[in-house]
């Protein structure tokens, strides 16, 4: 057993990977930082889910998905949104690279541990994979607005355009997923506030 694997020194690159790279930051966001948040909000997606709405999705597994979602980035880098979803055919394209790289990393790890990587990164044709999947999705929406919040709330305008297009988008999820629309209204409007105002 003396190979040596460089995945998970390669995965602890994600902190070098600054977000939002084409606004003005009143605060630097790393990749790393924000697939914690992403993580811990599609846990929480989930959680909702199975609790109000009698779901039956392994939040456990949204969260290991959330911490994953983008380390394809440390050899991409982070696409800029606009960019990103330009048109069709730029969005199949980075999709193909995004994957290209996902593979790339996957080969990193030794065969024995490999399928239970790919299976964070590659997913089953199941109805509650694909929800959960969906949640995962939402969940990175709507730390991208929590990011706008914070930077509004510390009074760099450059973000409320942004915000404007995320509320919308985040809008629509939360129309058809409940977890979504409850998360919304009860944890999304305590973002931004001081220490004090959150422990009153």
């Amino acid at each position: 057993m003396s190979d040596i694997y460089t995945f998970f020194a390669t995965i602890s690159r994600m902190k070098y990977i600054e977000r939002w790279a084409l606004m003005r930051n009143s605060r630097a966001e790393n990749l790393s930082e924000h697939a914690m948040e992403v993580a811990m909000i599609a846990h929480a997606l989930c959680t909702l889910g199975n609790v109000r709405y009698g779901k039956q999705l392994n939040a456990d597994r949204a969260a290991l998905i959330g911490l994953y979602h983008d380390s394809c980035e440390i050899i991409t880098g982070d696409m800029p949104t606009p960019v990103k979803y330009y048109n069709e055919d730029i969005r199949k394209a980075y999709k193909e690279v995004e994957h290209v790289a996902e593979r790339r990393l996957l080969e990193r790890l030794p065969e024995d541990i490999r399928p239970v990587y790919e299976n964070i990164f590659f997913y089953p044709d199941e109805e509650n994979e694909k929800y959960m999947r969906a949640l995962v999705k939402a969940a990175d929406k709507l730390s991208a607005l929590i990011k706008c919040v914070e930077e509004e709330k510390s009074g760099n305008t450059e973000f409320k355009t942004a915000k404007r297009s995320l509320e919308r988008t985040i809008g629509e999820i939360a129309e058809k997923y409940p977890e979504v629309r409850d998360f919304v209204e009860q944890f999304l409007p305590s973002y931004g506030s001081t220490l004090d105002e959150l422990n009153t």
